[in-house]
């Protein structure tokens, strides 16, 4: 069994630290948004942390924090990242753990005087969540080469373009990581930053440690588990319209209540995703009835409807039985019902050899093997544009995350680094 050491609660208490001022752009709670000044600060926190570790840092032309320590000799990297930018009112650990144990691995390595027979690259995305600008995985896409350039035509709710929050962020970056040499290779801005992007063969596998942010693990008592994959995801704009009136003159029969009908319809997507008895699921997660007065009977109502599965196939067919439902109840009830389809993201199955190589490396930590689907996305979906992924999970208390009741053990992250300690070593093995 391996024997586990203080980095895992080093890591936790890292988090807690960016869980602070000056780390957040809200007063109250958590709220890290991308190029703000609060992002500025984790970054030359998280900077010194890897400074620290033993490794050189600079920024790329989107603005991701990069620790690199170099290994034997040349050769494409292994990434371990994940996000440094957060929801609002967030959690502390939904992103900056991975990017901690990433940290303590290399660490380790260098307290140890070892090095790998490929470079080792910690990588702290600044834009997973889409807090800020109107589009999420905007910096591990860039990375990936996938980014288009018309993605990159958006403003913040102020009315500040990307473009400006580069210029700004750019003048502003000098004192990161405490002036321990982190700069950037070019000057920030939009014509630079798709030169984020990563030549193919240049990177050898992307790794992300990541809170489960579900159940699962918490209820099968498990600290740690491999991803299989990130579910397909697919969303619809759902509206409903109906007649409004008088709440107290048109009897119930005479009535075409669009939110009674969207009611209806909220439950048979429940009821269609439960009895698929697997890792689907279906959400309705904001519902607007309109004109909204107390006595008006809602003539018409908007609500979204996001279902996902781990392959397309059951996600496609338990979205159509959920439309072809939404139809029929509102023919039933004399309602007209649109879906329009306005997110679709295909499955991103985690490679297989990483895969097996995270087990031997939870087996050889002392723990029980456990492979599970991601219903939630990570950049990680992104990266597999570029190069193989894995991603492990760590147990979260209560399944509980994008809030500040977030928790994890740090006897759990203690665990998850083994193991991701264990998988670099067994990483290196194939190669030699």
């Amino acid at each position: 069994m391996t024997t586990h050491g203080p980095g895992g609660a080093r890591a936790v208490a890292r988090c807690d630290a960016l869980g602070l001022a000056p780390y957040s752009d809200a007063a109250d709670g958590l709220y890290r948004a991308y190029l703000t000044p609060a992002h500025r600060a984790a970054l030359d926190r998280t900077g010194a942390w890897m400074v620290e570790a033993g490794m050189t840092v600079r920024l790329d032309p989107a603005a991701n924090l990069i620790g690199r320590y170099e290994g034997t000799a040349e050769a494409p990297a292994l990434l371990i990242g994940s996000h440094i930018d957060s929801v609002r009112d967030a959690g502390r650990y939904d992103g900056p753990l991975g990017l901690m144990l990433g940290i303590e691995c290399v660490a380790a390595l260098a307290e140890q005087g070892r090095r790998m027979p490929f470079p080792i690259e910690v990588i702290a995305f600044g834009d997973e969540e889409g807090s800020r600008f109107p589009a999420a995985m905007l910096t591990s896409r860039a990375v990936a080469g996938t980014l288009p350039l018309a993605a990159l035509a958006i403003a913040d709710a102020e009315g500040v373009d990307l473009g400006d929050a580069l210029r700004m962020f750019d003048a502003s970056h000098e004192s990161l990581c405490g002036g321990s040499g982190i700069a950037s290779q070019w000057p920030l801005g939009i014509g630079n930053y798709l030169a984020a992007a990563r030549a193919p063969g240049s990177t050898l596998a992307y790794l992300e440690a990541h809170i489960e942010q579900g159940p699962v693990l918490e209820a099968a008592g498990l600290a740690v588990g491999t991803v299989t994959g990130i579910a397909a995801q697919r969303r619809y704009a759902v509206v409903v319209t109906g007649t409004a009136g008088h709440a107290g003159t048109i009897s119930m029969p005479l009535r075409r209540d669009a939110l009674a009908a969207a009611a209806e319809m909220v439950l048979a997507a429940e009821r269609i995703a439960r009895a698929a008895a697997s890792d689907l699921v279906a959400t309705v997660g904001r519902l607007e009835a309109l004109p909204g007065a107390a006595n008006v009977i809602p003539g018409r109502v908007a609500f979204t409807l996001d279902v996902r599965a781990g392959d397309a196939p059951r996600r496609d067919a338990a979205a159509a039985a959920i439309l072809a439902e939404i139809h029929a109840i509102a023919a039933r009830r004399g309602v007209v019902a649109t879906a329009d389809r306005v997110h679709d993201l295909p499955p991103s199955p985690c490679d297989p050899g990483l895969m097996d190589l995270l087990d031997a490396a939870t087996q050889a930590a002392g723990q029980p093997v456990r492979r599970l689907v991601s219903g939630a996305g990570h950049d990680a979906m992104a990266m597999a544009s570029l190069c193989p992924t894995a991603m492990l999970f760590v147990r979260c208390a209560g399944g509980v995350s994008h809030n500040p009741a977030e928790a994890v053990d740090p006897a759990d992250a203690d665990i998850a680094l083994a193991v991701m300690r264990g998988f670099i070593d067994r990483l290196g093995e194939t190669l030699a």
